[in-house]
């Protein structure tokens, strides 16, 4: 069965998540594949992507910076696959404005969405890789989580806090099997960049930041590559 992997991946729905899933189920055979997001519609149009592929792929809708929606969704995902060996917490959202000007509750939602999930999410599944004694897991932060970018406080400030959480996971899991990976990636053809003006061709396919995911998970199980930094090779985003 190890070479039937499980994969839960958030924010699955679209852009890297949704590239995430591809990468697996293009490449894995027969992987299957939890994917989590709030949009439905979107989650069914990757699921039906990922089977063509090749994949056993399920959809759960889930709002996972929600204590009880993340538990009702990981108590489903174990009911349908038993296990998970590979956890993605790419879940995330930006909202821009200078620290004096953005409202608490938009901060809110902000570091909920991007650091509240990692934690909710981590806490909900890690327990069963722990038990096994074998599993990996991504926290996707950000360029924005090494550095300070204008108008972007609370999506840096939670950013950042992923890589701390992430080192946290790291030394605490190293001994018991559980491989955590936190990952960086810089400006990214997806959704989130749509309407900000930068052509695609300054920003990075999401189909390589996928890429970089698979191989990390294929390294032996001898082998921890603690943090990945992504950019653009033409831009500085």
């Amino acid at each position: 069965m190890l070479t039937k992997p499980v994969i839960l991946i958030t924010g699955a729905s679209q852009g890297i998540g949704e590239a995430i899933a591809k990468a697996f189920a293009r490449q894995v055979r027969g992987v299957r594949l939890a994917l989590v997001a709030r949009n439905k519609a979107n989650l069914q149009r990757v699921a039906r992507a990922c089977a063509k592929l090749g994949a056993v792929a399920e959809i759960f809708r889930c709002d996972v910076t929600d204590e009880a929606a993340v538990a009702a969704m990981a108590t489903a995902v174990l009911a349908r696959f038993e296990r998970v060996d590979v956890l993605v917490n790419n879940a995330g959202k930006f909202a821009g404005a200078p620290f004096t000007e953005m409202p608490v509750a938009d901060f809110d939602r902000i570091v909920a969405a991007n650091l509240r999930s990692v934690f909710l999410v981590s806490r909900a599944i890690v327990p069963g890789m722990v038990k096994r004694e074998r599993g990996d897991v991504f926290n996707v932060s950000s360029i924005a989580g090494l550095v300070a970018y204008p108008g972007a406080g609370a999506y840096t400030a939670a950013k950042f806090a992923v890589s701390g959480l992430s080192k946290v996971m790291r030394v605490e899991l190293k001994d018991k099997g559980v491989r955590v990976c936190c990952v960086y990636p810089g400006g990214t053809v997806s959704p989130s960049w749509a309407g900000t003006g930068i052509p695609d061709e300054r920003l990075m396919p999401a189909e390589d930041v996928a890429q970089a995911f698979l191989d990390v998970y294929r390294l032996s199980r001898r082998t921890v590559v603690e943090e990945i930094v992504l950019r653009p090779q033409l831009g500085d985003l």
